[in-house]
């Protein structure tokens, strides 16, 4: 990578549970440079484009990026790698990624299977080091819970096993709830959870988020802008033009009341995002670091400009009246579920 693509901006960061490492208040999601040959694929994707979005985040200060082996089925870990070539280790940010959700080769369309098994953790962790051209994968999470008869205890013991080693620095869940987080933690400290958090879908707001808060453990949240829903451009025009090989536009938030629902919250959005001088993206984002426990948040970005788009939600902090006035739009629209707003 060339000199003049490092980091020349300094964000406020936060530490990130009870790990070593210290992470900007929003991380740079993965997810959608995948591709579009997937089950869960978000459409065309320029490769440059993508690989020009994390050098602008990197640049911008962002020192995180999350990833899957599952993101178009190792080819976001790909350009992932591609990106963060040239970077001296010291330098580079932090690579999150995950295992648990296996493919299948010959149809790249059917939906992974959540696979728990011990040896098909190690297979696929030595996959990924080697997709990102790492010797060492900063955090290493669980992306859902097993479905092929793999108790948690299993794989919760062989991603210990991993840090212990040495292949990973952090090990973490995603998608799981905090019966499954006390199962995992009476083996050995939960270090993080990454689930889904929006001003639409904020249900881990009543027990997840308490849970990490009190045991210290990190929170990385995804989805914050709800896939784009929340980000101030979104029409029903568009969501009825999305592409068949966009996830989305099979996705109830997408369509019928409740699309419409979510659009009319983002409208509570416009006069916060005034009141700062910022986007609506970026309201959307710090709305869920406004919440106890969140350390971070997973924001997706396909060019530079929507790298752009969302980056003051690394510095700027919600009040207690946006948050109020946020509150009272959920309440009035209807939208999502969960907790309205933090505890007083």
């Amino acid at each position: 990578m060339p000199a003049d693509t490092l980091s020349t901006e300094t964000l406020p960061t936060r530490r990130f549970g009870r790990t070593d490492m210290h992470i900007t208040r929003v991380g740079f999601g993965a997810w959608a440079i995948g591709g579009p040959d997937w089950a869960v694929g978000w459409g065309a994707q320029d490769d440059k484009a993508s690989v020009a979005a994390i050098r602008h985040a990197v640049r911008r200060g962002i020192n995180w990026i999350d990833t899957a082996a599952v993101y178009g089925l190792g080819h976001s870990e790909e350009v992932v790698r591609e990106a963060l070539a040239g970077i001296p280790a010291g330098e580079r940010p932090y690579v999150f990624t995950k295992c648990g959700l296996v493919w299948d080769e010959k149809n790249r369309k059917a939906s992974p299977r959540q696979v728990g098994a011990p040896t098909s953790i190690r297979r696929e962790v030595e996959a990924s080091l080697k997709r990102l051209g790492l010797e060492r994968i900063d955090l290493y999470q669980m992306h859902w819970p097993a479905e092929d008869g793999t108790p948690l205890e299993d794989y919760w013991r062989t991603l210990l096993d991993l840090k212990k080693e040495g292949k990973v620095r952090a090990v973490g869940l995603s998608n799981h709830n905090t019966k499954q987080l006390d199962a995992a933690e009476r083996l050995g400290h939960v270090d993080t959870l990454q689930p889904p958090f929006s001003a639409i879908r904020r249900d881990v707001a009543a027990a997840e988020l308490p849970w990490c808060h009190a045991h210290e453990t990190g929170v990385i949240v995804y989805s914050p802008m709800q896939a784009g829903l929340l980000a101030g451009r979104f029409t029903i025009e568009r969501a009825q033009s999305l592409p068949k090989d966009d996830w989305r536009s099979r996705n109830a938030e997408f369509t019928g009341d409740k699309l419409i629902r979510n659009l009319k919250l983002v409208g509570a959005f416009k006069p916060v995002a005034e009141r700062h001088h910022t986007s609506i993206a970026t309201v959307a984002v710090a709305w869920t670091l406004a919440w106890p426990g969140v350390t971070g948040a997973i924001v997706g970005a396909r060019s530079p400009e929507q790298v752009d788009g969302w980056l003051d939600a690394a510095k700027i902090e919600l009040t207690k009246e946006d948050i109020a006035v946020i509150a009272a739009a959920i309440e009035a629209t209807g939208a999502g579920t969960g907790p309205r707003m933090p505890a007083a």
